[in-house]
């Protein structure tokens, strides 16, 4: 696939003891999108995970770095919730997109032109998240459970009959910034905040995007919120 060049995006991982996978999660990340800004919000990790995102930073000492490196900052954050994570990500943003995926996932397809153009298109759309599809220890499963709400079909207002609410997932989702200023996710919730938003904005008459091409594979963790009923 042909790498996105000139992306006007900031990317936000948040990270908590993830050395299996942060490193895939980046290179995926930089094989697709040319020399992003990237946020790490780290969660207290104790093992090697911040030393594995220091080997892709970009040194400023150094001109000419090749497309291997980028700039990276990373964030230590207390008390953490999703949400509260995010919103940090947000304020160290500073470019006018924000692209979300999990540090156990590795990004496979990304159009930022083509979502950058519907959301200029679109004032109500809010978010575009994307098709994630499991991998259990590398084999591919069923999306059956959680899994089943990515399917085959683009959809406005995605309604998951799975959890009988209008349904985003942050493992994988593109944002407005100035959205994200302007709405925050709520700091309080220990998880699921990316429903419990989508559901507001809905409220608020804002509108959601699901791209199934738009895509990761996204692997199993022993600490995964999304691995229940796996299989």
């Amino acid at each position: 696939m042909e790498k996105n060049t000139n992306a006007n995006v900031s990317i936000i991982i948040r990270c908590k003891n993830e050395e299996q996978w942060i490193g895939h999660c980046i290179q995926s990340v930089l094989d697709l999108i040319y020399k992003p800004e990237i946020i790490v919000i780290d969660n207290k990790s104790t093992d090697d995970s911040m030393l594995i995102v220091k080997s892709f930073m970009e040194d400023p000492l150094l001109e000419g770095t090749d497309s291997s490196y980028t700039k990276i900052k990373i964030v230590s954050i207390d008390d953490y919730t999703p949400g509260k994570a995010l919103n940090m990500g947000v304020s160290y943003a500073t470019m006018d997109y924000i692209l979300v995926i999990s540090s156990h996932c590795v990004l496979t397809h990304i159009n930022i032109l083509k979502m950058e153009s519907m959301f200029k298109d679109n004032i109500a759309l809010s978010v575009i998240f994307g098709n994630q599809n499991p991998r259990y220890f590398g084999k591919k499963i069923k999306k059956r459970y959680l899994w089943s709400n990515f399917g085959k079909s683009a959809k406005y207002n995605y309604f998951s009959k799975y959890e009988n609410r209008y349904f985003i997932h942050n493992a994988l989702a593109f944002y407005s910034r100035n959205t994200l200023f302007d709405y925050l996710f709520d700091e309080h919730l220990i998880s699921k905040e990316d429903r419990y938003w989508i559901n507001n904005m809905i409220y608020k008459n804002y509108c959601s995007y699901y791209d199934p091409k738009f895509s990761c594979d996204h692997h199993y963790t022993d600490n995964g919120a999304s691995w229940k009923g796996i299989g």
